[in-house]
Order: C-alpha cells, then sequence, then structure tokens
C-alpha cells in the first residue's frame, strides 16, 4: 500500500490519509508519488502523481493545496481560490479535500464535532511555536475534537538550536520536557511532545499517532533533514464525504 491510513477512531462520513513515497511516476531524488510542485520536480510527474493519488484515495475532488510558509494563517478549505498562502485549511463542506504537503513538519488533522467540520495543518516547528495548531482549533470552533499526528522527524533526529528551545520555554517553560542536551548549544526536540503540550493546554484530550519518524524511515518517508532541500513531500488529507 503506498499510503497510511491513520489509526484513530473517526465519525463513518470522515475519510483520512498520508501518501507514502512509494507509488509514484517521478524519479532521482523525487521518487516517487511527489505531489509537491515547489521542489523543482517535473511539473507533468507531480500532475500524474496528483491524479494517482486522487484515484488511489478515491478522493471527491482535487485536494486544496496551500502554499505553506510555516506560518499561523488559516483558510476556510472550500471558499479558496487559485494557491492560497497558508498553513492550515478547514471546512464543514463534503467533497472537499484539506491537504498539507511535509518532509519532517509535522501534519496534524482534525476532526471536531462528530465529523462536522475537518481541517488540516502544516507544524513546523515554526508554525508550532507560533501557535498553529491554536489558530486552527479557533478556526474550526468546535465543542469536541480529536487530533491525529501524523509522521514527523523523530526526537531522536531533531536536533536543534539553542535559540529554538528559548523561544518554547519563553512561551510555555514546560516546554523544557521536550528537549535533551545533545552537545554545546544543540539540543533533540520532540515535536510529538510539544504538540501534545499544545494541545493538552487548550483542552484537546483525544490525540492520537505521533509514533513515526521520517528520517529513520527512509524507504516509506521524504525526509528534508536526511535528503536535503532536493526531495518530494507526502500529503496528509482529510476530507467528508455525503
Amino acid at each position: 500500500m503506498n499510503w497510511i491510513k491513520p489509526d484513530w477512531p473517526l465519525p463513518a462520513n470522515v475519510r483520512a490519509a498520508v501518501t507514502l513515497r512509494s507509488g509514484g511516476v517521478s524519479v532521482g531524488s523525487h521518487a516517487s508519488l511527489n505531489p509537491a510542485g515547489h521542489v523543482n520536480d517535473d511539473p507533468q510527474h507531480v500532475q500524474r502523481n496528483r491524479q494517482i493519488i486522487r484515484e488511489m484515495l478515491d478522493l471527491p475532488a482535487e485536494p486544496v493545496w496551500l502554499q505553506q510558509v510555516h506560518g499561523v494563517e488559516v483558510v476556510k478549505a472550500d471558499q479558496v481560490r487559485d494557491l492560497p498562502t497558508a498553513d492550515a485549511s478547514y471546512t464543514n463542506q463534503s467533497g472537499i479535500v484539506c491537504a498539507v504537503l511535509t518532509a519532517d513538519c509535522l501534519p496534524v488533522l482534525f476532526c471536531g464535532d462528530g465529523g462536522d467540520k475537518i481541517s488540516a495543518a502544516h507544524a513546523g516547528w515554526r508554525g508550532l511555536q507560533a501557535g498553529v495548531i491554536a489558530a486552527t482549533l479557533r478556526a474550526i470552533d468546535c465543542r469536541e475534537v480529536s487530533v491525529w499526528l501524523g509522521p514527523a522527524i523523530g526526537p531522536q533526529h531533531f536536533e536543534v538550536g539553542a535559540e529554538v528551545r528559548e523561544a518554547f520555554l519563553a512561551a510555555d517553560p514546560g516546554h523544557a520536557a521536550a528537549f535533551t542536551a545533545h552537545g554545546p548549544g544543540k539540543w533533540l526536540a520532540d515535536i510529538y511532545q510539544l504538540a501534545r503540550r499544545q494541545l493538552a493546554g487548550l483542552g484537546v484530550e483525544r490525540v492520537f499517532g505521533g509514533d513515526y519518524c521520517t528520517v529513520a524511515d527512509s524507504a516509506r518517508f521524504y525526509s528534508y533533514r536526511r535528503d536535503g532541500a532536493t526531495t518530494g513531500r507526502m500529503a496528509s488529507l482529510i476530507w467528508r464525504v455525503s
């Protein structure tokens, strides 16, 4: 199988998936199922890969792709045109596919109010520290919400500088538990733990996933940290059916 079915309890009308790097037509460092158009892959290969993903997952429509900038902007997926600059999208409509692209950053999927509202967010450390999770929760405005944390860089591979740790601690000293010293001025960060703490602080108790490492699993995942700037992306998608 060339995709992951998130392991979390979803209502019958909601679907979710994460594509893997296999099963597409891209070659070289982008091999093979790269749906990202901003990573210097052959545009024809990208379009074919997107078609493969639509057919493979039986999507009701083309995903609402975003121009991700490591920020906190959240857009309503059923109201956007072209390629919106944002790092999360949401909808309360059927037949709309929310999607984010990642290759080490954390994809976060949201399902609220019994499947009435869904969202996908891109949470690299910058967006996570800036509050993209809180911004997404405000946008969907749900009484009850469950969250799935998708494939991201694992805590044994995410080395950051002291400035990253200090930025998180300035917002919440409790974030210190997510950092392990790793040499002078260097720390290993647990992006999953950082996200879980933020979600807990925002009152979200139903949190699933968070047990992958994109760097360690080269067979299934693209990784910017492992492979450098020339690599593909995985797509994390969530949608409602009628």
